[in-house]
């Protein structure tokens, strides 16, 4: 079977507000309505987190952004415990502010993972309290390190079950694998002496290419009898094309099942600018970003990782943040989904947060890969992927050019292609991007046997889904 590429439409279409340009292609076809997002408290489960990092050092604002939590439809945020704000004098804690933001994230259907970090330097050898520094090395720093991860877990093994600890130890040069393999031994066994079914996260990995690097912590996990303190592994690794990502992913999962098939892979952290190239800091700076190219990128993250065996996926994070003096940089960080002024108050939602609440609601529950086969002769770089999600019919397909950085040109190429071994009756198109629903066309779809047949679909550089209706409470 041979298909036909039909190439690009040169009708536009302007979406009003944002000033940029879609194809005629998908908004020429019959408009349904758009899909109704779910807030957290109405979504019971999913493997979708959001980032509230950096709140430890106020690089962001929980009470600016809360409101905005709940509705995005997360199902989990990650916070850092913040030693060194907790603990500004020796020996005493204030958790006041760490209750507030625990306490409310919980009341809107969140569930906070919660990772020590970062060092303090009130003691000395105690670390420091930021990105790439030190943990606790002087026997006063490590008492006390140990006095406050008992403190911590206390306070929250009612509310807090997922413990992540530290961050993005590989790229420190102030302490060695081994080091820090003694270091996550000595604070998961106060995690679990306190809290015993607490579930311990790993490594918060900033190279997930790094296998060596993982393999040397579990050797020594392993050779101490520890490989319980390893539920799963936390790896980042940013990159312009998410799509690159899964070689990586597939041989870190490789090497996790030669010790403990059991062991999850998390995305802990993974995010991509929102603005031009040199206006933020942080991975990926040094690429050209908008909202609309920084939207498409989180959805082929988030569904990237659902089709390529990522447990949990956390996107980098809900607000914008301004770093501040004497951390690992300084400046403007763009990645938030939400638009923040310097003093971090929120101006409003960027693109980004609406493709992620499509996403959330969408794919709430319980979902899992359908093995499918697929055959398209028009685009090499097509990704065609297909999803069950317990309680509704049929399969969910999702399609995509996966072959380079997501831009702004809304532009699309139809595409026929063939799937096979899939379940679906009463197929609608949702565009991703903005949650609208579309008719397929008369003729655009039809079944022969186990083929299900699809002609003259529009695909640009970010995902659509086909659907049944009953997907989309239609």
């Amino acid at each position: 079977m041979k298909f036909i590429k039909l190439g690009f439409l040169s009708s536009v279409f302007l979406l009003a507000g944002y000033g940029f340009v879609y194809a005629q292609d998908i908004h020429s076809l019959p408009n349904l309505g758009k899909l109704q997002t779910l807030s957290a408290k109405e979504i019971e489960s999913s493997r979708w987190s959001i980032g509230g990092e950096t709140l430890d050092r106020d690089y962001a604002d929980y009470h600016a952004y809360k409101e905005y939590l709940g509705p995005l439809g997360a199902k989990r945020i990650r916070l850092q415990g913040g030693w060194a704000k907790c603990e500004k004098e020796k020996g005493k804690y204030d958790f006041e502010w760490l209750d507030i933001i625990v306490d409310d994230a919980l009341s809107q259907g969140v569930n906070p993972w919660l990772q020590t970090s970062y060092g303090n330097p009130i003691y000395e050898g105690g670390g420091d309290a930021a990105l790439a520094g030190g943990i606790p090395t002087t026997y006063e720093a490590l008492q006390a390190w140990d006095r406050w991860v008992e403190a911590l877990v206390s306070r929250y093994k009612d509310k807090v079950i997922e413990w992540e600890i530290w961050n993005e130890p590989d790229i420190s040069k102030k302490f060695t694998p081994l080091e820090f393999a003694e270091f996550h031994v000595r604070t998961a066994d106060i995690i679990k002496k306190v809290q015993p079914g607490a579930r311990i996260i790993a490594l918060g990995l900033a190279g997930p290419g790094n296998v060596k690097y993982v393999q040397s912590i579990l050797d020594i996990l392993k050779s101490k009898n520890k490989l319980e303190y390893f539920d799963a592994l936390s790896f980042h690794g940013y990159t312009p094309v998410p799509e690159t990502s899964y070689v990586i992913v597939s041989k870190l999962r490789v090497l996790l099942n030669n010790y403990n098939s059991g062991i999850e892979l998390w995305q802990g952290e993974n995010g991509a600018p929102s603005t031009p190239k040199g206006q933020s800091v942080g991975a990926l700076r040094q690429f050209d970003w908008s909202e609309i190219s920084q939207a498409k990128w989180v959805l082929r993250r988030m569904l990237g990782d659902m089709a390529n065996g990522v447990d949990v996926t956390s996107i980098f994070q809900i607000s914008d943040m301004y770093y501040g003096q004497g951390d690992h940089m300084e400046g403007y960080n763009s990645k938030g989904l939400l638009l923040t002024n310097p003093d971090k108050s929120i101006e409003r939602p960027k693109l980004s947060y609406y493709t992620y609440q499509t996403v959330a609601t969408l794919f709430s529950g319980e979902i899992s890969k359908t093995e499918v086969g697929v055959k398209t002769m028009s685009e090499e770089n097509l990704k065609v992927f297909a999803f069950k999600r317990t309680g509704k019919k049929g399969d969910a397909i999702t399609i995509w050019n996966g072959l380079a950085k997501p831009e702004d040109s809304m532009e699309t190429v139809r595409e026929d292609f063939v799937i096979r071994n899939i379940k679906l009756s009463n197929p609608v198109l949702l565009d991703l991007f903005d949650g609208t629903i579309y008719e397929l066309p008369k003729g655009s779809f039809q079944r022969k046997g186990k083929d299900h047949i699809f002609k003259n679909i529009p695909i640009g550089d970010w995902p659509i889904a086909i659907v049944d209706r009953s997907w989309v409470n239609l």
